[in-house]
């Protein structure tokens, strides 16, 4: 008898991923799906800490995407070897720092190497063909395939009719009558297709959840770099690019100040890591000094942060100043004016 073929899907939590491990499930294909966690697409990691969108529900999309399918999803922590990523894209960066073609020709080798490793016969992204400006190009597609390695073994379900045929079609492992021609960035036809088969409340298509995307993360990520004078990071500084309020008001220090209650408490895991500042006689946020600091620095750190404190009108605001080693002394400040902050200090 023909053995079952097995094919691992790579599953972001999009609305595409989830499709294109549908078509291939439904031509009686075994699908195992795979994450890759960089630690830039920590999904639900400000929403559960902040009050704002608090009636949406909390999940983990590529987790839901494999429960909806009925699948095992594996997880891979490639943190350390994606900073190279991160740091060098051979094929430069998107509008912000986002190296995406970088990103899915690694992701795609990493993917075939999981499957020489686990015995599986192909590869199933959800990528459309003209969907993204750097990575999902008829021109990028074909590098994708050759610089990972997986050459033909990649199938792309949803754009299949519009690329050459692959392997596992050639084979006859999976029907291309069966598979799609999309093109083009509208997602009319995946919705529709959603609805077809039943998936509802499925992560919206348009959006990602890779913060190198964002402007803003991005200019600060850079801002991080610039300070430190190299290109690197660790996960804590990820998450903490994602929190508070970052204001630089010298070069050689910046303030993280929390914006509201959830994210006071988020920053206070870190008071062993960093100085640290609250108000004492009004009540104010969290903040943390990132940086080598001296008397003065603080001092105008603690204004700042009293700024955003009820006490922001006050002549004086007692704030207390808190070393890693968990030492404390408090210190009397006068809350700085609007216009006494500059633009430029706002990351």
């Amino acid at each position: 008898m023909t053995r079952q073929r097995k094919a691992v899907a790579l599953i972001s939590g999009g609305l595409d991923s989830l499709l294109a491990a549908k078509l291939i499930q439904q031509q009686g294909i075994h699908v195992a799906g795979i994450n890759f966690f960089t630690g830039f697409c920590v999904e639900g990691h400000t929403h559960a800490i902040r009050k704002k969108g608090q009636e949406k529900p909390k999940r983990n999309n590529a987790l839901w995407v494999a429960e909806q399918l009925g699948i095992k999803l594996n997880i891979v922590d490639i943190i350390e070897e994606y900073k190279q990523v991160v740091f060098n894209p051979r094929y430069g960066y998107g509008a912000n720092l986002n190296p995406c073609l970088d990103c899915k020709i690694f992701m795609v080798m990493k993917a075939h190497e999981w499957c020489k490793q686990n015995d599986f016969d192909f590869i199933i992204t959800g990528e459309v063909v003209g969907q993204r400006p750097m990575s999902q190009r008829k021109d990028t597609m074909p590098l994708v395939c050759k610089r990972s390695g997986a050459d033909d073994l990649l199938l792309r379900p949803l754009s299949a009719r519009n690329l050459p045929p692959t392997l596992p079609e050639r084979e006859g492992w999976v029907d291309r009558e069966k598979l799609l021609g999309l093109s083009g960035r509208g997602r009319k036809p995946q919705i529709a297709l959603a609805k077809q088969f039943g998936f509802d409340e499925f992560a919206q298509p348009a959006g990602g959840c890779c913060f190198l995307t964002d402007a803003q993360y991005s200019s600060k990520l850079a801002d991080l770099w610039q300070a430190r004078g190299s290109k690197q990071y660790e996960l804590d500084d990820i998450m903490l690019l994602k929190v508070g309020r970052h204001l630089r008001p010298k070069a050689h220090f910046k303030v993280i100040i929390a914006r509201e209650e959830g994210e006071g408490n988020f920053l206070r895991g870190y008071r062993k890591q960093y100085l640290s500042i609250d108000s004492l006689s009004h009540a104010g946020p969290f903040a943390l000094i990132d940086g080598n600091v001296n008397d003065q620095d603080i001092e105008l750190a603690a204004s700042l942060v009293a700024r955003y404190s009820k006490g922001r009108d006050a002549a004086e605001v007692e704030m207390e100043i808190q070393t890693p080693a968990g030492t404390g002394y408090a210190i009397k400040v006068q809350p700085l004016k609007p216009a006494a902050i500059p633009e430029q200090w706002l990351l």
